[in-house]
């Protein structure tokens, strides 16, 4: 049997009581003022048309959103990897910039780019096009900055010997690179969801929050709490941890799967 030592205890106890603090005890406390109502009124507050349709459009929004980053994303981190070009090092600081901006700055700029006086004449403001582009937008880097530092440590012989031996460069990517960026890929996919379902700031100025259209969950949940309804903030907030826990589980066993076939 493997013992701790009394450091390791004792640093183990000491990550767990911080762990405990910051996640566990604020998730438990959420999810306490969700069934305080009954789980009767959780289920009803879930089920309202216009609560449910916020729900579905950020759910929705945020799986469209994963899809584009996992191959952009990827895509973006092989160019810089890769290949040499004028701008290089530009693109990969700018890369970090929605890490850096806070999120209502970041609909600022797209407000200021893409709203009624857009100086290219494309207003999305108020439209499900509009919060697409923001959560693109605050959601870019994940991918990228997952997958990369997997492409710089990729030794090159397994690449140079499968090509000897006749198979195209489509082959050797996706029976030789791909596995292998497989788990850094749905790492950064999960970052990039579970980000997006809960995106707030660069959707304030940007979605209108317009019930049963543009009305995102993050909104609703201000909306609840601007009327006092704390249950009904609460549900909706336990409904995108349970919804963010699952694709974060599906995902790891994918990538797992995929890991263990390579």
């Amino acid at each position: 049997m493997f013992r701790l030592s009394a450091a390791s205890g004792l640093g183990l106890g000491l990550g767990v009581l911080w762990f405990s603090v910051l996640v566990l005890i604020p998730l438990a406390a959420v999810v306490g003022a969700a069934a305080a109502g009954g789980w009767g009124a959780f289920f009803d507050t879930l089920t309202e048309q216009q609560t449910f349709n916020a729900l579905k459009l950020t759910v929705f929004q945020a799986f469209g959103v994963t899809v584009v980053n996992a191959f952009v994303g990827t895509l973006v981190a092989w160019v810089l990897v890769r290949d040499d070009f004028v701008g290089k090092r530009l693109l990969d600081i700018v890369i970090d910039i929605p890490f850096a901006l806070p999120t209502i700055v970041a609909g600022l700029v797209l407000l200021s780019l893409y709203g009624p006086d857009s100086p290219v004449g494309i207003n999305i403001v108020n439209t499900r096009e509009g919060i697409f582009l923001a959560l693109l937008f605050v959601t870019l880097p994940f991918v990228v900055r997952t997958v990369q530092p997997v492409l710089l440590e990729m030794e090159a012989e397994a690449e140079e010997a499968a090509a000897s031996l006749g198979a195209s460069r489509f082959t050797t990517f996706r029976r030789i690179i791909l596995p292998s960026l497989v788990p850094a890929i749905t790492a950064g996919s999960s970052l990039g969801f579970a980000r997006a379902i809960s995106e707030f700031g660069s959707l304030v100025l940007i979605s209108g929050n317009t019930p049963n259209q543009t009305e995102v969950a993050s909104l609703k949940i201000l909306k609840f709490l601007e009327s006092d309804n704390q249950a009904g903030a609460a549900a909706v907030a336990v409904l995108l941890l349970l919804v963010a826990v699952v694709v974060i589980v599906a995902l790891d066993v994918f990538s797992r799967r995929v890991a263990r076939r390579a």
